[in-house]
Formats: C-alpha cells, structure tokens, sequence
C-alpha cells in the first residue's frame, strides 16, 4: 500500500471536494494510483471479452455446421462474462468512473461537504471488502461442487472474488489517498453507524431496526451523498444481509454474482462492442454522410437525417449513450458549420435518443425481459412501431422548425458517391443482419450480437483499412471498462431485488396497486407506473430503474389485463423519458457534454419534442395493437 501522505489543511482539503466530483467523468486517459495493474487488469478485461465473442461465435457455427453443439460453450462463456463484469467494474473504480449523482449533494450544509465526499470513499470500501469476504465465504463450499457439464462450480465464483479484491485495493487507495481530519471524522462516524446498528440487532434485539428499513435509508442516503449508483444499492443490500438473521450473509454474495450470471445479458457487452467498432471503422460516418448528402437540402434536412440517424445506430450499438455519442459527434459539428442552433440541435438529439430506447437491439430492452422473465425476441419486435411512430412525430415537429442546409459547406473533401454508397451498405447490412436473425428466431439475441461484433470487425477492415490492431485493443478496453460498469449496475441491483423479494415487497405492491386501479380504474396504475419510471430514470440512470420496477409491476399489470410485452414498452419509453429531462436525467447532461451546449440553453427548444414524445406515448398506451401487431405476425404474442 502506498505510504499515508500528510494530512491535509481544510482548505486544501476543501479544495479537493471539486477535484473528487470531477473525477467522476474524468477521461479514461487520466492517471491512476496504480497504472501498470490498472493497465494489466483493462487488457486482461479485454482478452476476456474477446474469448467470449469468440467462444459464442464459433460454438453457433460449430452448431450449425457440424449440427453437434458445444454443451461446454455457454457455461463458459458465463464464466468469462462474470470475469469481464468484476474485473471491468475493477478497472473503472480505479478510474473513479462508476456513475453516480453528485448534484444532488446540494440538500446538505456546503460545510458537511468534504465529510459527505470522503464518507463515499468509506462506502464503497465498506462495500467491496465485505463482497470480498463474502465471496471467500462462497467460494469455500463452492469447491467439491460441479457444474451440470462437470466443469467445476470455481469458475463461477473465483472471478469475483479476484474482482472484489481488486475493488478493494482501489477502494481503500482513494480511500486514503487524501488522509486528513475530514476523511478520519467521516470514516469514524461511519463505523459508528454501521456499528451501533449492528449492535442494536445483536444485543438488544428488542430495539432492532428493521432491515428493510435500513436498506432503503442506506440507499437513499448514498445515492444522494454522491455514492455510486451501484456502490448505493449494494451498500443497502449489505446492510440488510448483515441484518436479516433468517439469511447467511453469503447470500450477499451469492446474489451479486447470480445477477451476471446469465447467457443472454451476453449481448449487452457484444453490441456495445459492435457500435463502437462500427464508429471507428468508417461505418458510421459513411452512413452519415450519405444521409446528409441525400437530404440535407431538404428544409429540416439535417434535424431529418439526426432522427434517421439515431434510428440506424440504435440498431447496432443498443446503448443510448453510444448513440448519443456517435450521432451527436459527427452531426453537431455540421450543425456549426451550417449556422444552425445548436441548442436546438441537442434538445433533438436527445429526444432522438428516448425516440431509439425500443429500436432492438436496446441494452434496456434485454435487461427489462431477462428481469421480467419476457421474450427478447417479442421485446424487441414490440418494440418497432412505437419507434417509428416517435420518429414520425419528431420528424413533423423537427421539419417545421428545421431549414435547408449548404452541404458543401460541411463536407470540403466530399467523398465520391459510388464509394460512398457501398460504404454505406456495408453498415446497413449488419442491421438487417440483426434484425433479421431477431425476427426469424434463428439465433439467440446473444448468438446475434457475437455476429454483429465478428462482421464489424471483418467486413469494417476489409472494406475500410480505417482499423488497426491498436485501435483495436482500445476498442475492446474501452468496451470492456463500459460493459463492467453496466452490468456491475445490474448485479447490485439484483441483490437488492432478492431483498425485496425476501420481505414480500412485490406481493405487497402487487396488493397496492390492484387496490388503486379497483377504485380508480386501470389507468390509474399505468399513470403511476409511467410516473415511477420518470421520477426514477431520471435519478437511477435507466437500466436499474427497470430492474427493480420491470419484475414488479409487470406481473400487476397482467393481472389488470395488459399485455406483458405493451406494458414493457410503456416502461422502456417512460425510462428514456426519465433519462433525458431535466434537471436530474443522465442522459441530458451527457448530451450537452457531447453537443458543446449549456443545459439550461437546451431545455427550452427541448421541451416542444420532449411534449410530442409524450403525446406519442400516450397514443401507445391507448392503442396496444402498435405494440402486439408484429409480436403476434411472429408469433411471440
């Protein structure tokens, strides 16, 4: 361990309070405490992935074309997807990258500030070393054990333990990176706390306080103090195990790792692998042009060719800020070049972005059916038409307020069409590939994003020359770093969902709002359910939203007579709504980031597409059959 420097005087320390919330969206190039392991454990998460990809590619063709399937494969591309989840969410600590929301710290005293951020450190600290300890716990009667294919049951539990320890070491270096009287006070109060609760329930068990009370302050407490979301959720789960005396306190454990564990959220990783790689070798901007140099003299051409353009990337990468990113770094700059707004730009952008949360292949998407025990295929069917009805609505609205565009302007070294074309193409392809292979159920959501990766790689190289093997290593770094810190997301919500579970909390909200739409009539629940997912997906950054409410009120809503794959559209749309409005949503502020723009300039033109959106929403809701008509064509419904 790196030796304690000396303790800081409070106003340096003060001063650091500005430095520790910037570190949060620090570049992935910024120094670390340890760069050889960090530089160790970001390739060796990127070999993991890569083996993956590999494993699920070649056991589908080995599949197909020897009609002998690897009973093997899919217990090992688990393993390694564990691996790739504990050693990415390791690589992104020691960035200080995990997602949290440090706006909200402005509810305490501006002097408890330097406390509150060191307090942090403390959690999560708190947090992976008892993972650690737990997983020890786990691994130990996880060593006579098997897996169905007789590979031993370790390979499942060994990666999070290396993981969690890891977790720790970064944990406790930021932890004491800056030790001085605010780290010792918060660090010793926090002990205190955790303490004297644990205490009450062992020594006068009388005064106890309930363990699901716990979780939820515990949570609510470090999501506001500026704790990573996942770090939040896990810390309240862990102070319900500690509490729970029915549960051993392995569970914790047992729960983080069961919540990766699992073949189809493989896609998640592989299709923000495939987006990547298709921005960075050519795919992307070929396409973009073309559209450009198609319609940009269109009036609202440009404001067009944005919504189009979300439209075409959702379908590949499945992460909406992926898509923010791709889109938005190479349309805004012609949005400057032409003397357009670009306020107005943004504010589209980012209702593109809510317009593509149900364009398969959405990350969203697959973490909503695996949660709620839905078809991924049905999902992402249901999903279209209410896409395209959003991208009809903005394109009317977007058309209005749009004008013609110089397009020599923005492209001075234009390429030549007939090369341009058949550069486009090669992106479209991969697309149809994908829906394609969704809609004819020939291949798993997962078998189809490893596909996806593979042809990007290939054909991008093959037809491009834009990718070599450096990029290449970053690509999959950056992908690996991404996928960890999402699905880390994922597995902390899962242990809290076993929480849930355990108190009967759904079975008491299925009760609740069975009650409410008895006397107020079904709509009621849907009003407050669209409601839930705003309020939430603007504070939770979307995908735990969804996991924690998608398991509980879609059994509700089938009971009340929905169907369960319209209802998850209405969650998915009302998710990304969330997401992107102001003030809290995540979403919004990495679209300014990406756009160069204020928040507070962009919300006024935004709120015009963001109300059309809610109209369009509303019409889905009234209207399933925009959801169900291709679900039932192909028969998922």
């Amino acid at each position: 361990m790196k030796t304690m420097t000396a303790p800081l005087t409070p106003a340096e320390e003060t001063a650091e309070i500005e430095n520790a919330i910037r570190s949060l969206h620090a570049s992935p190039n910024d120094a670390v405490d340890y760069p050889r392991l960090q530089r160790v454990l970001e390739l060796t998460s990127a070999a993991v992935l890569a083996v993956d990809v590999l494993v699920v590619f070649f056991s589908v063709v080995w599949r197909y074309a020897l009609h002998d399937p690897l009973e093997w494969s899919e217990e090992v591309a688990r393993a390694l997807m564990i691996t790739l989840v504990f050693f990415g969410a390791a690589s992104v600590l020691g960035r200080s990258r995990h997602v949290g929301i440090d706006s909200l710290r402005g509810v305490f005293p501006k002097s408890w500030l330097p406390y509150i951020l060191r307090l942090c450190d403390w959690v999560i600290a708190f947090v992976a070393m008892s993972l650690a300890y737990t997983t020890w716990l786990l691994l130990e009667i996880s060593n006579d054990q098997t897996t169905p294919t007789g590979l031993p049951q370790t390979i499942f539990v060994l990666p999070v333990l290396i993981g969690s320890l890891l977790l720790s070491v970064f944990a406790m270096t930021h932890a004491l990176k800056k030790f001085g009287r605010h780290a010792l006070v918060s660090g010793l109060l926090g002990a205190v706390v955790v303490g004297g609760v644990l205490a009450l329930q062992t020594f006068w068990p009388d005064h106890a306080l309930r363990p699901m009370h716990v979780l939820l302050f515990g949570f609510l407490f470090c999501l506001v103090a500026g704790v990573p979301i996942a770090f939040s959720l896990t810390f309240g789960a862990l102070m319900f195990f500690l509490l729970e005396p029915s549960l051993s306190v392995m569970v914790f454990a047992q729960q983080v790792a069961a919540g990766t564990d699992h073949f189809v959220m493989l896609a998640v990783p592989f299709f923000i692998l495939a987006g990547m790689v298709m921005e960075c070798n050519g795919m992307s901007s070929r396409l973009i042009e073309l559209l450009l140099r198609m319609f940009g003299r269109l009036r609202g051409g440009l404001n067009l060719i944005m919504v189009t353009a979300m439209a075409f990337f959702s379908g590949v990468s499945g992460s909406k800020l992926a898509d923010v990113a791709a889109v938005g770094g190479i349309l805004m700059p012609a949005v400057r070049q032409t003397r357009q707004n670009p306020n107005e730009a943004a504010g589209l952008l980012a209702a593109s972005a809510i317009m593509a949360e149900t364009i398969p292949p959405c990350i969203n998407m697959i973490i909503l059916g695996f949660v709620a025990n839905l078809s991924i295929g049905g999902l992402f069917l249901a999903g279209i038409l209410p896409a395209l009805a959003m991208a009809i609505a903005l394109s009317i609205l977007a058309y209005y307020t749009g004008r013609k565009v110089d397009v020599s302007v923005v492209f001075i070294k234009p390429r030549p069409m007939g090369k341009l074309i058949g550069g486009a193409l090669v992106g479209l392809i991969m697309i149809v590939m994908i829906g394609k292979g969704v809609a004819s159920g020939v291949a798993t959501s997962t078998e189809i994003s490893s596909f996806a990766v593979v042809y990007a790689i290939v054909a991008g190289w093959l037809a491009f020359r834009e990718l070599n093997s450096k990029v290449l290593v970053k690509l999959f770094v950056d992908a690996a770093s991404m996928s960890g810190m999402v699905l880390f997301i994922v597995a902390a919500a899962s242990s809290v969902a076993y929480a849930l579970t355990v108190e009967q909390i759904p079975h008491a909200l299925a009760e609740l709002m069975v009650s409410l739409a008895h006397d107020y009539g079904r709509w009621m629940f849907i009003l407050i359910s669209v409601l839930a997912l705003i309020l939430f997906g603007a504070v939770l950054e979307g995908a735990p939203a969804l996991i924690i409410f998608g398991p509980l009120l879609t059994p509700i809503a089938v009971q009340l007579g929905y169907n369960p794959l319209h209802f998850a559209i209405i969650l998915v749309i009302s998710m990304g709504i969330g997401l992107f409005s102001p003030p809290f949503g995540l979403g919004m502020y990495a679209t300014c980031a990406i756009a160069q723009v204020r928040l507070q300039d962009v919300v006024k033109p935004y709120l015009k597409y963001l109300a059309m959106l809610l109209v369009t929403l509303i019409v889905i809701i009234v209207w399933p059959d925009l959801s169900l008509w291709l679900p039932r064509r192909f028969g998922f419904s």
